[in-house]
């Protein structure tokens, strides 16, 4: 997710440069905050919210005495943290578990409503929950054909569509509901280039048919303080419950989301993170802002790397790897599982002091682009020498190298990072380093300060 990018960068080198410093004058202060207010503006966040954010830092650091403070650094990005979280706001819990329960989700054309659908749709299935999907846009028939194949693409997810009737398509769509006795119902609308009368009519009467327990307006970061103002003029005509934040990787800035609950009031329950199904996260604030202050999120990584892979599948990998017997087979595997996290980026982002390990990778050309390289060069290989490396002489290499569409620097290079890691994982072994990696997962609780 690239939405903070550019804040959380700047912002990092703030702090980094406040704990550097130890002993703080008041001076120090007033220039971090300077930086924040200009960090938070280039990061498209109007200037009202800009001001009022660090005038209520300013204040809260002031009563709490920040530069005689026994951590200084520590308690200022305290205060940031809280106002942050404050600012970006929590959002209520959504209650699937409420049977039947119904989603309706509008938005302008472009906006990426239909995908979202489909996303939703992957993200309560994962919850365990059947669902229906339908869509009201009887002007667009691809609309229905891309919600038709989102929806197949989702286990546990059944499309209804019925005739060029919006009233008989809401209604099909709930006696569906009935009949597969499902859980959800998510229903999607069409949209328009412009907010216009005649759509927010049609709006207003598939909520009165619908009654929906949540309405969502997507919003595409991309358009910048411009969804702000939509967001308003949605919310005038409907009681939306919560925005749904798309292309999130697409836009460094994210003003959008630090300026939208401020000046509409409206939570944030949703961040679309890529192009695939899964790419939707439910928004936390105290997430969002321990990233954007390079503090990471290990309970959303690991929760994610539940999913892929089991605990046991994971001490077993470790295990052949102290043992010498962790082949590029189960690389090529491990690699294929780390794409399923999102790629190096998406785990980076996750872990504490991520921008420094980020110029790291940079420095030793590290990247999405060497894994998948690396991943191509493995499928070029036998299968006896992914078994055996040893048997990798210069007329195979040549072979692979050719195979993959690589250089054999680059083949040997992924060979001596691979028998680097046999070595580290043996040296290891005798430390406790498995024991200590997969004991009491539990212990990771969502609490940045303690």
């Amino acid at each position: 997710m690239r939405l903070f990018d550019s804040f959380a960068g700047k912002i990092s080198g703030i702090f980094e440069k406040l704990r550097r410093s130890g002993i703080l004058r008041e001076s120090d202060v007033d220039e971090a905050l300077r930086e924040i207010r200009i960090a938070l503006l280039e990061a498209d966040v109007s200037l009202s919210v800009a001001k009022k954010f660090v005038e209520d830092v300013k204040e809260k650091a002031i009563g709490q005495n920040v530069v005689k403070s026994t951590s200084p650094s520590q308690t200022i990005t305290k205060i940031v943290h809280d106002h942050l979280v404050e600012l970006l706001g929590k959002s209520t819990p959504l209650e699937i578990n409420k049977k039947p329960y119904a989603v309706m989700v509008v938005g302008l054309q472009g906006a990426g409503k239909t995908t979202t659908v489909g996303k939703l749709a992957s993200f309560f299935s994962k919850k365990s929950k059947k669902v229906v999907t339908t869509s009201t846009d009887i002007y667009r028939p691809a609309a229905l054909d891309q919600l038709r194949v989102l929806s197949e693409k989702v286990e546990g997810t059944i499309f209804i569509s019925a005739e060029n009737n919006i009233s008989k398509i809401c209604e099909s769509a709930q006696e569906a509901m009935k009949n597969e006795n499902a859980d959800i119902l998510i229903v999607d609308t069409a949209g328009r280039l412009h907010i216009d009368e005649l759509k927010m009519n049609e709006l207003q009467e598939i909520h009165k048919i619908v009654n929906p327990d949540e309405i969502f307006l997507v919003l595409d970061v991309m358009t910048g303080q411009d969804a702000l103002h939509i967001a308003g003029k949605f919310m005038e005509a409907l009681p939306v419950s919560g925005v749904i934040l798309t292309r999130t990787d697409g836009d460094a800035r994210g003003g959008v989301a630090l300026s939208m609950r401020a000046l509409t009031g409206c939570e944030i329950k949703f961040l679309c993170t890529g192009e695939q199904l899964t790419d939707i996260e439910s928004f936390d604030a105290e997430k969002v802002a321990g990233r954007l202050l390079g503090m990471g999120d290990i309970v959303s990584l690991v929760k994610k790397a539940q999913e892929n892979f089991s605990q046991e599948d994971a001490e077993d990998i470790v295990k052949r790897m102290q043992e010498g017997i962790f082949t590029f087979d189960d690389l090529a595997e491990q690699i294929e599982k780390m794409s399923k996290l999102g790629g190096l980026k998406t785990i980076l982002q996750m872990l504490p002091k991520s921008s420094q390990l980020e110029n790291l990778m940079q420095t030793d050309g590290i990247s999405d682009k060497t894994v998948r390289r690396n991943l191509a060069i493995i499928r070029a290989m036998t299968k006896k020498e992914k078994q055996n490396y040893k048997l990798l002489n210069g007329s195979r290499k040549k072979r692979i190298a050719a195979g993959s569409g690589t250089t054999i620097q680059e083949v040997n290079r992924l060979i001596k990072q691979y028998e680097n890691s046999l070595d580290f994982f043996k040296k290891m072994k005798k430390s406790g380093f498995r024991k200590a990696m997969f004991s009491n997962i539990g212990q990771y609780e969502n609490k940045i300060f303690r």
